[in-house]
């Protein structure tokens, strides 16, 4: 199917979905963090936020742990057992649980500790500014729509002291 006619679907099937390869993806700061995406909403021209199913084997993580800034995001777990990392705590979690990571709240990430696929639904906004951090790397990830990503170590930041405003 053309990029044209999926702009214009309304409609996946659950075979459609089941059938669908989906994308391989490989975190660019963390190797252990391997998924498959399903990413449903691009498939029928949604562009505010993101609906994905994501598939991730045992051992593995979904993301590296981080906050989003600006950008609400929320799990909700279909199949498998994992642990989730939220700020300091780990919660065990499985099918029909949820999490819900508001904007500038605690970082976090989910490791497969179970013994099957983790199979969740990731729901995030789409944001045309975003600015994450990654506490464990010391970095911060700057998102401007139609700009490349920037990228810098938490202690190269300055925070300069603007004048006053007329």
């Amino acid at each position: 199917m053309s990029e044209e006619q999926d702009a214009n679907r309304y409609l996946i099937t659950a075979n459609e979905i089941s059938s669908e390869e989906g994308l391989s993806k490989t975190h660019f700061l963390n190797l252990n963090a391997q998924r498959i995406n399903k990413s449903l909403g691009d498939l029928t021209g949604i562009t505010g936020f993101g609906f994905h199913i994501i598939e991730v084997e045992p051992g593995r993580e979904t993301t590296e742990y981080h906050v989003h800034h600006h950008e609400d995001e929320c799990v909700y777990v279909l199949e498998g057992n994992a642990t989730a990392i939220v700020g300091k705590e780990a919660y065990e979690i499985g099918p029909g649980d949820f999490l819900g990571y508001r904007k500038g709240g605690l970082a976090h990430s989910i490791q497969n500790t179970g013994t099957v696929t983790l199979r969740c639904i990731v729901v995030g906004e789409r944001l045309s500014h975003d600015v994450g951090d990654y506490p464990n790397k010391g970095k911060r990830i700057f998102r401007n729509a139609g700009l490349p990503w920037n990228l810098v170590d938490h202690n190269s930041i300055e925070e300069p002291q603007a004048g006053a405003k007329k």
